[in-house]
C-alpha cells in the first residue's frame, strides 16, 4: 500500500495541533444530582439499649409521682379512693405528655429545623406515646385505690400498701436497669436498692406530716 502524496507530513508528537487537525470529541457533562431530603437518625447497635432505658425512665418517675400522689391525696382530709385514683392517672398523664413534648422541642426540632410540618407532628406523636410507661407506672397504685374504694378499705392500710408496693417497684425497675446497661448482679442490686431509698424517703415524709 502506497502513502497518499497529497497528505502532508504527520504532526510531530506534543507539537499543538493545527487548524486542519480533528481536535478529540469533548466528554460529555455529567448533570449534578438534584438534592433530596435530608435523611434522619440511623439507628444503631444501641438504639435498643437507649429506648429500654428511657422505657425504665418513664417507669421510675411514674412511679415516684404515683407515690407522692398517694400520699398527698390522703393525707388531704376526706378520704375518697375513686377521686383519688383518677387525679393520679390523669396527673402522671399529664406528666407524661408535658415531657414528652419538651423532649420532642429539645432534640427533634433543634436538629430538623427545615423538616416538613407533617413529619414533625408524626415525630412529636410518637414521642409522647413513648410516655407510655410513665402511665403504665402509675396502674398499681390506681387499680390499689380502685379496689380500696369497692372494698371500703381503711385509708392507712391503703396508703401503707401502696407506699410500700412502689417502693418494691423502684428497686425492681433500678436493678433492671442497671442489668440492662451492663452492671453486674451485686452493684445492679446496690442500684436497685438506692432507687429503693426515694420511696422510703416518701413513706417517712408521710409519717412525719401526719
Amino acid at each position: 500500500m502506497h502513502d497518499d502524496p497529497t497528505a502532508g507530513p504527520a504532526p510531530a508528537p506534543g507539537a499543538p495541533a493545527g487548524p486542519g487537525t480533528p481536535q478529540p470529541a469533548a466528554a460529555a457533562a455529567t448533570p449534578a444530582p438534584e438534592p433530596g431530603p435530608v435523611p434522619g437518625p440511623v439507628p444503631g447497635p444501641d438504639a435498643g439499649r437507649r429506648a429500654g432505658s428511657e422505657w425504665v425512665f418513664g417507669g421510675v418517675y411514674g412511679t415516684v409521682l404515683s407515690s407522692a400522689l398517694l400520699a398527698a391525696l390522703q393525707n388531704s382530709g376526706e378520704y375518697t379512693p375513686f377521686y383519688d385514683a383518677a387525679w393520679v392517672l390523669v396527673t402522671v398523664g399529664a406528666a407524661g405528655l408535658v415531657h414528652g413534648y419538651a423532649h420532642h422541642m429539645s432534640t427533634h426540632a433543634a436538629a430538623y429545623p427545615d423538616a416538613p410540618g407533617g413529619h414533625r407532628w408524626r415525630q412529636l406523636g410518637r414521642a409522647l406515646l413513648d410516655e407510655w410507661p410513665m402511665v403504665v407506672a402509675a396502674l398499681p397504685t390506681v387499680v390499689l385505690l380502685f379496689l380500696a374504694g369497692l372494698g371500703d378499705w381503711a385509708e392507712p392500710a391503703v396508703t401503707a400498701t401502696g407506699l410500700g408496693l412502689n417502693t418494691g417497684l423502684l428497686f425492681a425497675w433500678g436493678a433492671f436497669a442497671a442489668l440492662r446497661t451492663g452492671y453486674r448482679l451485686a452493684s445492679a442490686l446496690v442500684i436497685g436498692v438506692a432507687d429503693a431509698a426515694i420511696g422510703l424517703a416518701i413513706v417517712v415524709a408521710n409519717a412525719v406530716i401526719k
